[in-house]
């Protein structure tokens, strides 16, 4: 029988060879298994390294366990924070309660829903031991049935961060997840030069692609999420948007509107910030859901001096502008932890959380892994910096920016 709590093992390294750095981190990982073999193992590591060989020297040390993961802009581990371009980290699973499988699917760029959709299906078919799945033409795909089915499934998925239609790919695993599933992952960084992101899937690194893990659980997980962010105006409509342009709100100008609700020259100096600059500061747009909580959009000028979001905004959405400062970023880290765990013994807490953040946080960047690891209460943490976070519950929707996304296993 399965032990009942997951074992797991962490391990960093700064080194400058790719093999050596990534055979030193999964050794330090594998280390604290005592000898168990690895069911899953996690990576996230900097672009600085030749990837290929850095996934050699992990899998010179896990062999042929399952392995997914994502290039970053920075990371962290057990509160230590590393800045975009410190190394890699390695997140060993061993025995435990769960089954796992991984797919990965390219061609996020060309159609994200298929990619989707692709990627779930070959994850859940191989955690429950590679049945091959036919496409369905039906609607409710995710209605799967048969004696095999476990009471209860979670979904990571990571995906390259530069590309667009992010909730397009996440609606593509909803299909085949279906709604009890939650979801959590985030997107692909590289050390925020915005030039190209990768994920990996066994010793594969791939771009352009989407990578996920399937988690059969014989419990509930929880995903965790929240932002600190609070709304400064009243609902307002988006009542013309392009794509990532938002053209009106209100129906006047996307720009008049930030500028009634912060000081002229402060709001446009903070948003005239285009991508390959760094990410914008402390405004942005949050879309209104059902229960009255926010999506966070982050939100920046461009050369023309349009107001775009990174992720689109659906025409007479209901938003409303937002903004933060440090410590209201800082204070959520303790109910994300809470929430997560949810009164279990977990083996591990995963942790997504946007680098628009560590741009806000400047030098408290590092307060937030180490309050998060203080409020884990003994459970190790591993998670990295991300271009955008994946956090779905319940509904369709679960695509965010300058958020925190957690699931502990």
């Amino acid at each position: 029988m399965a032990p009942s709590r997951l074992l797991t093992g962490i391990g960093a390294s700064d080194l400058a060879d790719s093999r050596e750095a990534g055979r030193a981190a999964a050794s330090a990982a594998a280390g604290h298994l005592g000898g168990a073999s690895p069911s899953l193992v996690l990576v996230y590591s900097s672009v600085r390294y030749c990837l290929a060989d850095l996934l050699d020297g992990v899998r010179a040390v896990t062999g042929s366990a399952p392995l997914a993961g994502a290039t970053s802009s920075g990371h962290f581990h057990d509160g230590r924070h590393a800045r975009p371009g410190e190394g890699v980290v390695v997140l060993v699973l061993g025995p435990g309660p769960y089954r796992y499988g991984i797919g990965s699917a390219t061609g996020l760029r060309a159609d994200a829903f298929a990619t989707g959709r692709e990627v779930a299906r070959a994850a859940r078919a191989a955690a429950r031991d590679g049945r091959a799945e036919e496409p369905s033409a039906d609607e409710h795909d995710a209605d799967e049935q048969g004696p095999e089915r476990p009471a209860h499934a979670a979904f990571l998925l990571l995906s390259d961060g530069l590309a667009d239609h992010q909730q397009t790919l996440l609606s593509g695993v909803h299909r085949v997840a279906g709604a009890s599933v939650p979801i959590a992952g985030g997107t692909a960084g590289d050390d925020q030069r915005r030039e190209q992101t990768f994920v990996f899937h066994d010793g594969e690194v791939l771009t352009d692609a989407a990578v996920g893990v399937w988690i059969d659980s014989p419990h509930r997980l929880d995903v965790a999420i929240a932002h600190g962010w609070r709304p400064v105006s009243l609902p307002l409509l988006v009542t013309r948007v392009d794509g990532t342009v938002v053209h009106e709100i209100g129906g006047r100008p996307a720009l008049d509107a930030f500028r009634e609700h912060f000081p002229r020259g402060e709001v446009e100096a903070a948003l005239r910030s285009a991508p390959d600059d760094g990410w914008p500061r402390s405004y942005a747009i949050g879309l209104l859901e059902p229960d009255g909580t926010h999506l966070v959009r982050g939100a920046y000028i461009d050369e023309e001096g349009r107001v775009n979001t990174f992720a689109p905004l659906p025409p007479y959405a209901a938003v409303q502008l937002m903004a933060c400062q440090p410590d209201d970023l800082l204070g959520v880290a303790e109910g994300i932890a809470a929430d997560a765990v949810s009164g279990r013994a977990p083996g591990v807490l995963l942790v997504f959380s946007c680098v628009a953040r560590m741009d806000i946080l400047g030098e408290r960047g590092p307060e937030e892994a180490a309050r998060l690891h203080t409020a884990a209460a003994g459970v190790p943490t591993i998670g990295f910096f991300t271009y955008g976070e994946f956090a779905r519950t319940t509904s369709v929707v679960g695509y965010h920016n300058a958020t925190v996304a957690a699931i502990a296993l």
